[in-house]
């Protein structure tokens, strides 16, 4: 609902952001398999020491920096210039968290990164127990 302050364009402008947010954070495929789930992150020009893996007992929290790279153009008729002509690329940090339907095991968590993909491993908490009752007169 649109209030007195608000105009039809802050709508707009609330969308941009959210459009912009979202070209930020890397896609992702989480897959379940019988013995643990498996997350794929697209993560290409990350530099591994910046990837931080944190799990709770239901949830997985990855995030990342994707740092600028000074470049410099080549010299021409005016001298050289630092940093790129043109640039498309997305530099920053990013967060993104996965929340599954059955516990995880942390001990058991494995983070492998290779050409541009971080491959994380979650296995599945073992929750069976056998719990024997002695029934009382």
């Amino acid at each position: 609902m649109l209030t007195l302050r608000q105009s039809p364009f802050d709508l707009f402008e609330r969308l941009e952001q959210q459009v912009v947010q979202a070209e930020r954070v890397p896609a992702a495929e989480v897959r379940e398999g019988a013995q643990a789930y498996t997350i794929v992150l697209e993560l290409p020009g990350v530099d591994k020491a910046t990837i931080d893996v944190k799990a709770t007992d239901r949830s997985l929290v990855i995030s990342a920096e994707r740092k600028a790279e000074t470049l410099q153009r080549s010299e021409g008729a005016g001298g050289s210039e630092a940093g790129p002509l043109h640039s498309e690329f997305r530099y920053g940090t990013w967060s993104r968290s996965f929340r599954f339907p059955g516990g995880l095991q942390r001990e058991g968590l494995e983070a492998h990164y290779r050409d541009g993909l971080l491959t994380v491993t979650a296995p599945k908490a073992q929750t069976t127990t056998t719990v024997s009752v002695k029934v009382e007169d």
